[in-house]
């Protein structure tokens, strides 16, 4: 994969995210499990993934520095994934490595829909970015190109590194609104992987995995979902915080 440089020189950030700590970084240590352990697969959708225009990658998930790990974006191979959310929560691999700021920005063909840029704390892992109220909610029906940019005082990374990927806000089927409604929380994440409701499947195994972090079947199931999609590399990885835009 070829990243995409950017320039990002001087970034003017007029007031920075509000960090919320939703737990203390989790790392996970990972048994043998059984076949019927395993619950939790991704199916993707029937659906036609949109063209890329961009200089980005194909994959759009992940840039190998010198043999080491950077930006990674939490996505299918495709790069695009469905949401029932009016403001869906993104997640992405940020390694340790001197990042400082990082600007998102959510585009509707040629037009930005939504920008911020924030301030990344100094402990990174897996982190989540949720669409403020500020920002429009997703139509549905509507596919969104999305950016994540970092920017590094690092001469080793560079000016800065993207990562992009696409969002499609849909609604669910009568069918699918009695299954969510019926099942037990704990079990969401299985509807959502075998319905391709990616966004939401990752959201609610980050959840689950930050609430009881060492019970075995959410383990699994955090397992098998990032597996199935090419991201086993990000099994064990910490999850670390969520940013809050105040722009």
């Amino acid at each position: 994969m070829t990243a995409v440089p950017i320039s990002m020189t001087v970034l003017v950030i007029s007031s920075l995210p509000k960090i919320v700590i939703a737990e203390s970084p989790v790392a996970l240590k990972f048994p043998r499990f059984q076949s019927w352990q395993i619950s939790q697969k991704f199916i993707p959708p029937n659906r036609n993934a949109p063209q890329t225009t961009s200089g980005g990658a194909t994959r759009g998930a992940s840039y190998y520095l010198e043999g080491k790990e950077t930006l990674t974006a939490l996505m299918p191979l495709n790069k695009s994934g469905l949401t029932l959310a009016e403001r869906p929560t993104f997640y992405w691999f940020i390694p340790q490595i001197p990042v400082e700021t990082a600007r998102f920005s959510l585009l509707d063909g040629d037009d930005i829909v939504y920008e911020t840029t924030f301030k990344l704390p100094k402990q990174l892992g897996i982190i989540g970015f949720t669409l403020p109220s500020k920002a429009p909610s997703l139509k549905v029906g509507k596919k969104y190109h999305w950016y994540l940019s970092i920017a590094s005082s690092s001469e080793e990374v560079g000016e800065g590194i993207t990562v992009d990927g696409w969002v499609e806000r849909i609604e669910p089927t009568t069918d699918l609104s009695k299954q969510l409604a019926r099942t037990n929380p704990k079990q969401l994440s299985q509807v959502y992987a075998a319905s391709g409701i990616w966004y939401e499947v990752l959201h609610t195994l980050v959840q689950q995995r930050l609430s009881d972090p060492s019970e075995r079947t959410v383990i699994a199931n955090w397992q098998e979902l990032l597996e199935s999609v090419g991201l086993k590399d990000l099994v064990s990885k910490p999850l670390s915080r969520y940013l809050e835009s105040q722009d």
